[in-house]
Parts: C-alpha cells; sequence; structure tokens
C-alpha cells in the first residue's frame, strides 16, 4: 500500500487492471484500516479516471454476490449520494412509484454515508428485512414488484471499509460504485450523481454495455431531479437539458427537499408522501424521477405520459401498497 499511496501523492492514475488488484486487495484484507483510510482520502483529493472507476467497478461485481432474477425486466433507481444536501429519499420514494405503475424494480440501497439517512436507515426503521435469499427478493418482486439489495449483504468489500467510510463521514469513490454494482444486474438503470465530471465517466462505461440507462444530475449540484433548478440527462440516445418552467413546474426552493435530521424524521416525510399527503413540491419532485425513470423502460412514451403513470401510482396510493407488502411479509 506504500508504493500505492507514493503513486498517487506524484499525481500518477492506475490502469484498470491495477485499480481492479487494489479494490480486490482491500476486500480481502491485505491492507490495514489506516492504509485505506489514507487510500480514500487521498482520493477524494483528485479526480477519478474512467480506466481506474472501471477497474473498481469490476472488482465489486466480480466479488459480489450476484442474483439472477429470471424472468423480470428489472429497473434500478439508485443514485450516488455524496451530494451533501441532505434531502428527503427520492429516489427510494420514485422506486416505490415505479414499482406501483406495474414495473419491476431491483433497489440498490445502503445506510447513509455522507448523508444523516440513506435508503437503507428508512427502509429498516420501517420495518423490512434486509435479506440476500434469492427466493425471498423474488418472491418479493411477484408480489410488490420491487425488492430491496441492501448493499452490505452482497459486496464483501463493503464489510472492511463501511466503518472505514462512517469515521471518514464524506464522499468517497465508494459513492460512485453503487450504482454501478447492483448485483442483479438490471436491463434498465436511472441513475443520479453528483457532478457533471461523473456523468461523463458513467456514460463512458453505461455505452460499453448492453442497458438501457439515464444519468440524471442537477445543475446546483443534486444527485437527482431536485426542481430547484436546471438539470440534465444523459441516456443512449444523447443529452438533454431540461429547465423545470419547460416541464411545467416552477422552480423549488432547497428547503422543501429537506430530509429531516433523524432517521425518525427522514421516515415520517417518507410516510407522509408515500400515503399521498405530501405537499405539491415533494409530489412533483418524486413524480418527475419516477416519470423519467418510466422513460428510461419506454424511451418512446412522452414525459406527460410518463408523469400521468407515476401520478396515477402516488396518488392512488399503489406504490404505498407494494411498501406494504415488503414492510408486513
Amino acid at each position: 500500500m506504500k508504493d500505492i499511496l507514493r503513486h498517487l501523492f506524484e499525481y500518477k492514475s492506475f490502469s484498470r487492471k491495477e485499480a481492479y488488484d487494489i479494490l480486490t486487495n482491500i476486500a480481502v484484507g491485505k491492507y490495514d484500516t489506516h492504509q485505506i483510510a489514507a487510500f480514500m482520502t487521498t482520493y477524494g483529493m483528485r479526480s477519478i479516471r474512467v480506466e481506474e472507476l472501471g477497474g473498481f467497478r469490476d472488482a465489486m461485481y466480480d466479488l459480489c454476490l450476484k442474483v439472477d432474477f429470471k424472468g423480470y425486466d428489472l429497473i434500478d433507481l439508485c443514485g450516488t449520494g455524496g451530494d451533501g444536501k441532505n434531502t428527503f429519499n427520492i429516489s427510494t420514494l420514485a422506486s416505490f412509484v415505479v414499482a406501483g405503475a406495474g414495473y419491476h424494480v431491483a433497489k440498490h440501497g445502503n445506510v447513509g454515508v455522507s448523508s444523516g439517512c440513506g435508503s437503507s436507515n428508512v427502509m429498516e426503521y420501517l420495518g423490512y428485512t434486509f435479506t440476500n435469499d434469492k427466493d425471498v427478493l423474488e418472491k418479493q418482486l411477484e408480489q410488490a414488484n420491487i425488492c430491496f439489495l441492501h448493499a452490505p449483504l452482497f459486496h464483501p468489500a463493503m464489510k472492511t471499509v463501511a466503518p472505514i467510510r462512517r469515521a471518514l463521514g464524506v464522499k468517497t469513490f465508494f459513492n460512485m460504485l453503487g450504482p454501478l454494482t447492483n448485483p442483479s444486474n438490471p436491463k434498465f438503470q436511472s441513475v443520479g450523481v453528483f457532478s457533471l465530471e461523473l456523468a461523463r465517466l458513467y456514460t463512458y462505461l453505461y455505452q460499453h454495455t448492453e442497458k438501457q440507462f439515464s444519468i440524471l444530475h442537477a445543475l446546483d449540484g443534486y444527485d437527482e431531479i431536485s426542481l430547484t433548478g436546471d438539470f440534465k440527462i444523459v441516456n443512449n440516445s444523447g443529452e438533454y437539458y431540461y429547465k423545470p418552467e419547460a416541464l411545467g413546474f416552477a422552480p423549488i426552493a432547497a428547503l422543501e427537499l429537506a430530509g429531516g435530521d433523524t432517521v425518525e424524521e427522514a421516515a415520517a416525510i417518507f410516510r407522509s408522501i408515500i400515503e399521498g399527503k405530501g405537499n405539491a413540491f415533494q409530489n412533483d419532485v418524486v413524480l418527475t424521477n419516477a416519470a423519467f425513470a418510466i422513460k428510461t423502460i419506454h424511451p418512446e412514451k412522452s414525459f406527460a405520459d410518463c408523469y400521468y403513470e407515476a401520478e396515477a401510482s402516488l396518488m392512488g396510493l399503489k406504490a404505498l401498497k407494494s411498501l406494504n407488502i415488503l414492510t408486513h411479509a
């Protein structure tokens, strides 16, 4: 590890194979925690190269416990996190909305590291039991149209780095890997990223797969469509720039997206929205993210049609039904 750190201190980059080997060695416990912390911190102070991100991704995926849900065309709505905005759990709510609209969602998630409350925190608080049992997860997909893949149960590398990430409390390159390493390898991905630079890297990696993808970034720094300002979407057919007004929304204040300071507060906001009691700003943000996820599956559909599908799911309490099936199983 000393040679690896020296390499970084000299502003040199790693090949895809070198990055692959480094992450594999982290996962199997070859380095001590101080060395891993130094490596993660140093990486946080420089830009990651596409070869490095690809190598880290390959290692994480090769090491993970894979699940193959045959017969299901899956979508994952997953953000990188790390935007420091501490919003309510937009992508998780949008996932249930998409499930309620009749699509099959394999949601990859984790506990909060650089924000107050990650998707796993909320799901656990609401009564969901994490599992990596394929039969249980497949039954959830069949009955609720959604299952939840809690990252630490599928990625052995997480066991090594989780306490280090918690201690650091800031985004690291592991934030960048979450959406790329869903163990079910879904056909469709709607991914939020915290920077335009990362959107470019993701685009390159996804273009070398057979996935249908949408990469979302709000230009004021959110890793999702926030409707607080303009945003960009990159998908299989190109790059698109949107203003909220062009979709029929007035830009909203960041305060409207606040996620609360505790898991209890975050869960209360989550439940209020999924029960159809959210305010107009909260609903619009959730439904817009869900609509673009549906549009990832059906690019031929208009945004308006996708939005109406999402709205019927949320306000018709179909999303709530999916949540209730999961948490009362």
